[in-house]
């Protein structure tokens, strides 16, 4: 993931959860403190990928749907102008693995504290506390707001 090596880079975990949502909210006002830039990253994995037999998918057509769904997120959680400044990236893979590449050498790794699997009283999901353990920069992870 290419970027200005002048700029500070946010980099933020987008899952389509409320949590993530709020997780994007915190670092775009943390880049705007330090002058910084904001990498969302979705990640999509092929549906059945780790069972014996997976249905037919049109790869292109899921990336497709996927970046199209970040947008849609991005222009309703922070409005048109702002999620024009972020940069968007749509990665196919583990999540863990793809946030702790993305975030090598950022000024930060932003994510929520759950996203839209697990168990509802769980105070962190697994991506999260996975890569607050293995992440080589500074990791926030956004607790949700009260509404």
């Amino acid at each position: 993931m290419d970027s200005d090596v002048s700029e500070p880079r946010v980099v933020v975990g987008l899952d389509g959860s409320p949590s993530s949502y709020d997780a994007l909210r915190w670092a775009v006002r943390y880049a705007g403190l330090v002058g910084g830039v904001v990498e969302a990253i979705a990640v999509w994995e092929l549906p059945g990928m780790y069972a014996w037999s997976a249905p037919a998918v049109d790869m292109d057509m899921d990336l497709d749907e996927t970046r199209q769904q970040l947008q849609r997120e991005l222009t309703d959680v922070l409005g048109a102008d702002a999620a024009g400044s972020v940069r968007t990236h749509v990665v196919h893979g583990n999540p863990a693995d793809v946030l702790l590449r993305a975030a090598q050498g950022a000024e930060a790794l932003v994510v929520g504290c759950r996203g839209r699997g697990g168990f509802a009283r769980a105070l962190l999901g697994s991506v999260s506390q996975h890569v607050s353990q293995h992440a080589d920069c500074p990791v926030v992870i956004v607790r949700p707001e009260d509404r």
